[in-house]
């Protein structure tokens, strides 16, 4: 990247240098140019501007990789109940860790969590950062980060994943914002290269292509990936690891505000916990006909979901959507109804354990991942399907 200078002494005629913008980035105040958010850095003003216009790159300081070490993996915890996603970052900090011969550490913060840190070390890390204050009691985000800071300068680890969470969504930005350095949120698939950089994909565009992203001349490199995307390590019998108490002086807590309680919000049974799923996408053509979907999903003692364009249409509520803008599910059972398969989509659920998909285009793009395809009308093939299966149970 760089940037535009403007030569203010050498402009002559204002009027026909504006007009060398097709973007209309150009703007005459008070007899100097000045660009706007408009321009693309297309360099067309650099090449006919007759010397006004200058296009510098920008440089960085080369930083000293050896000095960052590690795979980091934020403890994402409610009143120490861990969720499920710490899990899954610790097996692909494992996984990336093993290809640069580099340890795994996890920074746990609260309060009362010193004994359910012990958990952590079935799963294969090699130390677990703790910083248990009272000042952590409930989710301060200036307090957390706080913490986390610390112990990013601290530890000085090459890369910090961060669930996708409420709370991750939250803490990972500001810490990344403090360390000046980069963060790619919702991440799709993570590689690591020997030198640490770390290989960010994810959708961009509207899910029409995987963007990969490195963050080369930062450390550390910061991604948050949502829940159900990494698989998890098995749990060990044995503990591995160790425990280190992560030191703060508590007068470095300067927050001015104080968690005084915490409201459950009532527990709701999402589509993330089904077992099995019935998706309608554009295949659908009108609300009414959402009820084949639901039957199909009673039928088979599940539930139903649909995809974004049915959410902007006001059929479904956002809840029931699947995708990188909605949930992220693994079903025993997903079959998608009408549904094309864009990589936004496709990215909330390819991990399923089985995947049938009904459409029409025998070149859609979910039979790409599809254990199962069917090329036909949904009219047609759902209605036979809720059928047979009925039978099936009146002759079981």
């Amino acid at each position: 990247m760089g940037k535009l200078i403007v030569h203010q002494e050498k402009v002559q005629d204002i009027a026909a240098l504006i007009k060398i913008c097709p973007f209309g980035a150009m703007e005459d105040k008070d007899g100097k140019i000045e660009i706007n958010s408009a321009c693309r850095l297309c360099k067309l003003c650099v090449r006919k501007g007759k010397g006004v216009f200058e296009f510098v790159e920008e440089t960085f300081s080369e930083i000293d990789k050896s000095a960052w070490r590690g795979i980091a993996v934020y403890v994402d915890h409610v009143d120490g109940k861990i969720h499920p996603v710490t899990y899954e970052l610790i097996g692909k900090a494992r996984e990336l860790a093993a290809k640069i011969n580099q340890p795994v550490y996890a920074v746990f913060l609260g309060e009362g969590i010193d004994k359910k840190a012990q958990e952590i070390l079935h799963y294969g890390v090699d130390k677990v950062y703790i910083c248990d204050k009272r000042e952590l009691r409930g989710f301060n985000i200036e307090n957390y980060a706080t913490a986390f800071e610390t112990f990013i300068d601290k530890i000085k680890p090459a890369v910090v994943l961060v669930g996708a969470t409420p709370v991750g969504r939250q803490l990972a930005p500001r810490v990344a914002a403090h360390f000046h350095t980069g963060l790619t949120a919702d991440c799709t698939v993570l590689d690591i290269h020997e030198n640490t950089d770390l290989v960010q994909i994810r959708p961009a565009f509207g899910g029409n292509i995987m963007a990969e992203i490195l963050t080369p001349n930062h450390r550390p490199q910061m991604a948050t990936v949502r829940y159900k995307i990494m698989d998890a390590p098995k749990r060990n019998d044995e503990i591995s690891g160790s425990i280190e108490t992560l030191e703060l002086n508590s007068a470095k807590f300067t927050s001015k505000v104080e968690v005084l309680s915490i409201i459950e919000k009532p527990r709701e049974i999402g589509i993330e916990n089904a077992d099995v799923l019935i998706v309608a996408g554009r295949g659908v053509k009108k609300k009414e006909d959402l009820k084949l979907i639901r039957e199909l999903a009673e039928v088979l003692n599940g539930d139903y979901a649909c995809t974004r364009p049915l959410v902007e249409n006001g059929w479904l509520e956002p809840k029931r959507q699947i995708g990188l803008s909605g949930r992220t599910v693994r079903p025993k059972l997903i079959i998608t109804c009408g549904v094309s398969g864009s990589v936004q989509f496709v990215a909330g659920m390819e991990h399923s354990e089985k995947i049938f998909a009904i459409n029409s285009d025998p070149k859609a793009s979910i039979f790409k991942v599809a254990n199962y395809a069917v090329v036909g009308d949904l009219y047609e093939i759902i209605p036979k399907l809720i059928e047979k299966i009925k039978q099936g149970r009146e002759i079981a």
